[in-house]
C-alpha cells in the first residue's frame, strides 16, 4: 500500500501524517520542522507561550524547513485570538484548534487564506466546522492523550464523521504504528494525527525523564485527570496524579487567569510545563492510551521509516 498524499487546502502533504500539537512546549520548531521535512505536517502547540515567543518558533521552523508548519491552540486559553492572529501574520500554513470550539478562527482563516481544521469528536460538530468553512477536520477519539471531548472510541466516531462531510478528515488518537495507519485509512480517513509517538522522539521538547516515563508505563500506568479546563485529561500515573487522587491541596496561589474558564483546582499549564522540564515530582505528564506500544526515543525520521516499512508489511 502507497500512502496517498493529504491536501488541506492549498498545502498539500507527501505523507498523511501529522504530528500533534502538544502543549506546554513538548512540541516546539524542532520537532514541527523534523516531522515536516520528511512529508508530513509538523505543529508547534502555542498554548502558553507569549506571543514574541510564538513569533520566533514559526521563525525557527521556517529556518529549519520548507515543509508545512502550523500551530495548535487550546481554544480554552484567554489568549486563543492573540495567538491565533500573531500565527497568522506569521503565515502560518494551517491552524488546528481544540478543546473547545471558536466560531471565529474560520472567518479570521478566510480574510488571510489560511486553512482551519478543527479537533472535533462528532459527526454532528464537524458538519457544524464544515459549513463554517473548516478546510478539514481532526476526528479525535478517547485514546488520545491531553484533553479529551469524548468517552467514544475514534474508530466509532470516524466512520460518521466520514459519512457526514466532504472535507478531509484526520484520524486521531492511538495510532501509534503503520498498522494503526493502514486501519484507519481503510475506514476512510485521509490522514492521521500521531502524538504520543512523535512526544517520545529525539527532537520532542519534553525533559529526559519525561520521556523515560513514557518507556516505563504500562497499560494501567494510563488514567483520565480531572482537568481544571472542565474537560478529561488523559495521562500517567506518577507522583503528582498521586497527589491529585489522595487529595493534597495543591491549588495554585498565583493564579494569573490565563484560561477562560478553570477550576482552579491546579493549575494545569504549571504542572504540564513542569512536567515537559522535567520535574516528575509536581508534573503532569499527558499520554495516549497506547503509550506501552513504544519501546525506544527515536529520530522523526526513524520513526517516519518504520512507520513506511509497518505500511508496507501490513
Amino acid at each position: 500500500m502507497k500512502l496517498p498524499e493529504l491536501k488541506i487546502g492549498h498545502h498539500v502533504a507527501k505523507l498523511p501524517i501529522m504530528q500533534g500539537g502538544m502543549a506546554i512546549r513538548i512540541s516546539t520548531a524542532p520537532l514541527a520542522a523534523a516531522v515536516a521535512n520528511e512529508g508530513g505536517i509538523g505543529l508547534i502547540a502555542v498554548t502558553g507561550m507569549s506571543l514574541e515567543e510564538l513569533r520566533e518558533e514559526i521563525r525557527e521552523a521556517r529556518r529549519r524547513t520548507k515543509g508545512i508548519i502550523g500551530i495548535n491552540c487550546l481554544f480554552a486559553a484567554r489568549e486563543f485570538p492573540s495567538l491565533v492572529k500573531t500565527a497568522i501574520d506569521e503565515g502560518i500554513d494551517l491552524v488546528v484548534s481544540g478543546a473547545g470550539f471558536s466560531r471565529d478562527m474560520f472567518q479570521w482563516g478566510k480574510e488571510s487564506g489560511t486553512p482551519i481544521v478543527p479537533i472535533v469528536s462528532s459527526a454532528r460538530l464537524a458538519r457544524m466546522a464544515q459549513k463554517l468553512g473548516a478546510a478539514a477536520v481532526v476526528v479525535e477519539g478517547k485514546e488520545a492523550g491531553g484533553h479529551l471531548g469524548t468517552d467514544e472510541p475514534m474508530k466509532k466516531i470516524l466512520p460518521e464523521v466520514v459519512e457526514a462531510v466532504t472535507i478531509p478528515v484526520i484520524a486521531a488518537g492511538g495510532v501509534i504504528d503503520g498498522h494503526d495507519i493502514v486501519e484507519v485509512l481503510k475506514m476512510g480517513a485521509s490522514g492521521v494525527q500521531m502524538g504520543t509517538r512523535f512526544a517520545a522522539s529525539e527532537e520532542s521538547a519534553a525533559a529526559p525523564e519525561f520521556k523515560e516515563l513514557y518507556l516505563r508505563s504500562n497499560h494501567d500506568d494510563v488514567v483520565l485527570i480531572d482537568s481544571p479546563v472542565g474537560l478529561p485529561g488523559r495521562g500517567l500515573k506518577n507522583p503528582f496524579w498521586h497527589k491529585l487522587t489522595d487529595g493534597v491541596d495543591v491549588s495554585p496561589k498565583n493564579c494569573v487567569g490565563c484560561l477562560k474558564h478553570c477550576s482552579r483546582w491546579f493549575c494545569i499549564v504549571d504542572a504540564l510545563d513542569k512536567a515537559q522540564k522535567g520535574d516528575m515530582e509536581t508534573g503532569l505528564v499527558f499520554s495516549g492510551e497506547h503509550v506501552e506500544r513504544i519501546k525506544e526515543i527515536l529520530p522523526v525520521r526513524q520513526i517516519i521509516q518504520n512507520l513506511l516499512q509497518e505500511v508496507e508489511a501490513y
